[in-house]
Order: C-alpha cells, then sequence, then structure tokens
C-alpha cells in the first residue's frame, strides 16, 4: 500500500480549547494515511500532502482574509481540502441560515443587520414577539461576543453592543428557553450518513453549550423527529460534505429548530463513540478514491 500524507491544519496555540482528533490517526492510519498535525498559519508547501483537512484552526475569526488566503492556496496546490473550498466558504458566514431555511428546513427565526443603529433595538424583540434575543456576529465561533439582551436593555448593555457590533454585520434571534432547560443536540455525519448524537447542556444560569464554559456533553439516541431533521438538512447540502455537525433546540411548538450547521472546523466529539473515529476515517478515505480514483 503506497502511504499517503493528510495535513490536520489546528492553531498554533490550542490553549484551553478541548480537542479529541487524535482518535481518528489510528484509523487514518489502517487506511494507508500519514498524519500530521499543521498550524494553519505556517503556510508550508500544501504540494507535499494528499490532501488537507480543516481540523482544529478555532482562532481564523480572528484572521479572516488570512485564512481565506490560505484556503485558496491550498485549493490551488496538488492535495484535496476537505471539505470542498464552495462548502467551506458558503459555510464562513452564517448568513448560510438563509439558504437553509429557503429549503425549507426549520431554523431558529432570524433578522439579519449590517450595522448597528441603537433606534433598531427594538425591533430585535417585537420582530421575534419576545422578551429576551441572542444577538450574534456573522462571523464567530466559540460564543464570542454572543450576548443574550433582555428588553429593554440598559444603558450598559447598549452601549456593549455598539462598541462590538458598530461596522460589523450581525444577526437576532429569539432566545430559545429551552437551551437552558434541555440543552442543544448535535448530530454528525460523514458523507451524509448519520454517525453519533450528543446534547450539550450549559452550566446553570448560562446559556453557553461549550465545554470551555463549563458545559457538560452527554451521549444520546436521538429521537425520530431530530434525527428525520438532520438527514433532512443534510440531504440539501451540495456538494456533499465528508463531515459536518448540526446543532438544533427544541422549539417553544416542539419542533426541532437549527441552531448552526458546522461544515469548516467542527469539533467532532469522536470521543462520545467508539466508532466514531473508524467511521471518519472511512469517510475520508472514500471520498478521496472518489475525488483522485487512486
Amino acid at each position: 500500500m503506497t502511504r499517503k500524507r493528510v495535513a490536520y491544519l489546528t492553531m498554533a496555540e490550542p490553549g484551553d480549547f478541548v480537542t479529541d482528533y487524535h482518535l481518528s490517526f489510528e484509523p487514518m492510519s489502517s487506511l494507508g494515511w500519514d498524519v500530521e498535525t499543521v498550524a494553519w498559519r505556517s503556510r508550508p508547501d500544501w504540494n507535499q500532502f494528499d490532501a488537507v483537512y480543516l481540523c482544529t484552526p478555532w482562532d481564523y475569526p480572528l484572521h479572516l482574509d488570512e485564512f481565506r488566503e490560505v484556503l485558496a492556496t491550498i485549493d490551488a496546490s496538488d492535495a484535496v481540502l476537505f471539505n470542498d473550498i464552495s462548502i467551506v466558504h458558503w459555510n464562513l458566514e452564517k448568513t448560510y441560515m438563509r439558504d437553509v431555511e429557503a429549503r425549507g428546513d426549520d431554523i431558529v427565526p432570524s433578522t439579519w443587520y449590517e450595522d448597528f443603529d441603537v433606534a433598531d433595538v427594538p425591533g430585535f424583540f417585537s420582530e421575534h414577539g419576545v422578551d429576551r434575543v441572542v444577538i450574534k456576529p456573522i462571523v464567530g465561533g466559540n460564543a464570542t461576543d454572543v450576548f443574550v439582551v433582555s428588553n429593554p436593555p440598559d444603558e450598559h448593555m447598549l452601549d456593549t453592543l455598539r462598541q462590538t457590533f458598530s461596522g460589523r454585520r450581525f444577526f437576532v434571534q429569539p432566545f430559545i428557553e429551552n437551551i437552558q432547560l434541555e440543552g442543544e443536540f448535535s448530530l454528525f455525519f460523514f458523507n451524509g450518513e448519520y454517525s453519533h448524537g450528543t446534547l450539550k447542556k450549559p452550566k446553570d444560569g448560562d446559556f453557553r453549550v461549550q465545554e470551555e464554559h463549563g458545559a457538560e456533553i452527554f451521549v444520546i439516541t436521538p429521537c425520530d423527529a431530530l434525527l428525520t431533521a438532520g438527514q433532512q438538512v443534510f440531504s440539501h447540502i451540495e456538494p456533499l460534505p465528508v463531515y459536518g455537525r448540526g446543532d438544533w433546540v427544541r422549539g417553544p411548538d416542539g419542533r426541532f429548530l437549527l441552531m448552526e450547521l458546522e461544515l469548516v472546523e467542527p469539533s467532532l466529539y469522536l470521543r462520545t463513540d467508539d466508532a466514531a473515529a473508524a467511521r471518519f476515517a472511512s469517510a475520508f478515505e472514500q471520498r478521496f478514491q472518489e475525488f483522485t480514483g487512486k
């Protein structure tokens, strides 16, 4: 078997982020892959790799233009980029949720803004008929610059929002109570096939579902309604992503509403399912063969 080389793109300094991508090293090796972790900003010669996997370059929102340049350089090289660059560009900005909704999938209702204006704030609440909303940047991650705002916001909050979003695009969603009462459901798909699922519950008094913010992670078997919602969302994505994660919350009427679709560099929580790493490796190898004929 001719060995192949794959670069797992990472951050130079992972800090406190929780990762488990190393669990895929062994199954990738068994399929003929030599894995090398590469800091995405180090800019090596990408031609030395057969493939590049966008693993954990989680600081890219701070360097978005540079990240786009690196993606373009990889795509122009001999290496195969996963996921496909067209999917990555589409998924980098959360305006992709408009397309998801237009395809008929249920999302958390969202309104979109190009810039912050205090005069728009009352509309944040009236548009959604709620007294609490969530405000998020168009590009971001790990709940950075995400705010839960109550009606009416005080002057300190208005000042914070003005400083954070002045000249910056953002969107507004109603605060869904079940994110605190029940948690956020995540489903993981490889080559469009369901792999495993988790439930992320924020710590008491918080709304953030990342482990770095104290959330707990539970293994789940999704109910039929949640699994159907996930399968429908992923069936509409073209080209088919090798890997992806969708995050859902149960809405007030019981429907599962998509909160986010992660197709660039999602944490795959491989540690929560003994076979998940092997499924990932198999999907990766299958798509590489389909793409290259090797």
